[in-house]
């Protein structure tokens, strides 16, 4: 009764149809709950394109600096906050380094709040 099977064809029968049953029951809960497209499109409505909320800041920037200023707004602020976040271990040398630290980082984080929260309230 203790007799060995072997690979070809028992437990490879066993493992095709276990992948088999396996492959089905993802294609059935697939079928029956399919994802959503996300929001609905009105194409009656003009287009106005939006970014998604992680790119507000930089698409408030283009409002306040227009036009020839734009690169300064789009490349040169967001550059010179990376630059501040590189920088921040060499900020926080000295007597009140950790302050001015915390400073530098608190003030780039209220910056990129409010940016962002800002074309949110006023699309």
């Amino acid at each position: 009764m203790d007799r060995q099977k072997d690979f070809y064809p028992h437990y490879l029968f066993e493992i095709l149809m276990v992948s088999i049953m396996v492959m089905e029951l993802v294609v059935v809960l697939a079928l029956l709950g399919p994802p959503s497209l996300g929001r609905q499109i009105d194409f009656s409505a003009p287009y106005r394109p939006m970014p998604e909320w992680y790119f507000y800041w930089l698409y408030q920037m283009v409002r306040y600096f227009p036009g020839r200023w734009t690169f300064i707004g789009t490349v040169l602020l967001p550059l010179v906050a990376v630059l501040i976040l590189i920088l921040i271990p060499y900020i926080d040398r000295g007597k009140r380094g950790r302050l001015r630290a915390i400073l530098a980082g608190g003030c780039l984080l209220l910056a990129f709040v409010i940016f962002t929260i800002i074309p949110w309230l006023n699309p």
